[in-house]
Formats: C-alpha cells, sequence, structure tokens
C-alpha cells in the first residue's frame, strides 16, 4: 500500500514539477501571460512547485524505508527519475506535439533496465 501511495505522490508530483519547468514555454502563446517579466514568469513556475513540494516531501517520508516505507533512498530517486521522464514525454507529446523517435524509445527501454537492476539488489 505505501508503495503505491508514493509513487502516485511521486507522479503527482512531476506533474506539478513538469509543468512549473516547462508549462509557461507553452503558456506564452498566451497574450496575458507573454506581458509578464522574466521575475513574473519565475513567480508564478514557484506558485506551481509549491504543490510540487506538497506531493514530494509526503512522497519520499512514506516511501523511505527509514520511515517504514518500502523503498531505500537509491530506489526513491530512480523512481522519482523514471516517472519525471514518462511524464515528460506525456506533457511534450501533448503540450507540444513531440514526436518519440526510436532513439528515444531506446533510452527508455535502458532506464527500465536500470530501474530493474536498482531493485534487484
Amino acid at each position: 500500500m505505501k508503495a503505491l501511495l508514493t509513487i502516485g505522490l511521486l507522479i503527482c508530483s512531476n506533474i506539478f514539477m513538469t509543468f512549473a519547468w516547462y508549462g509557461h514555454l507553452k503558456l506564452s502563446e498566451y497574450s496575458w501571460f507573454s506581458k509578464l517579466s522574466l521575475f513574473g514568469i519565475i513567480a508564478f513556475s514557484w506558485g506551481i512547485a509549491f504543490f510540487e513540494y506538497c506531493f514530494q516531501v509526503p512522497a519520499n517520508r512514506i516511501g523511505f524505508v527509514n520511515n517504514g516505507g518500502p523503498f531505500s533512498l537509491v530506489q526513491l530517486k530512480v523512481l522519482q527519475e523514471v516517472i519525471t521522464l514518462v511524464v515528460f514525454v506525456v506533457f511534450s507529446y501533448f503540450a507540444f506535439q513531440t514526436q518519440i523517435k526510436p532513439n528515444h524509445i531506446i533510452g527508455f527501454v535502458f532506464l527500465v533496465l536500470a530501474v530493474y537492476f536498482i531493485f534487484k539488489g
């Protein structure tokens, strides 16, 4: 149960993080947003990032083995990175119509292998 909760919280966290980091690139298409100064865009992104932390911190606390969770620190980090990349691919596909190429698929296969080897030991 803690594993699923941790993964779910990490997914939510990464949705907010991806939007905070890259959403402003898409929002710049709107006139109200494009008028913001760089400081305004940073403040806007920080506001979104607050919600990322509201999911990230509990995910790590619940999931960490020293707090009774199922994951080591390295496992938590690898999960977070893979979830980040999956969320980013979905976001970039829908927000920017980014095409997934064969080299991307090969890279994802290697990431899945990395997760396998991290969790094997």
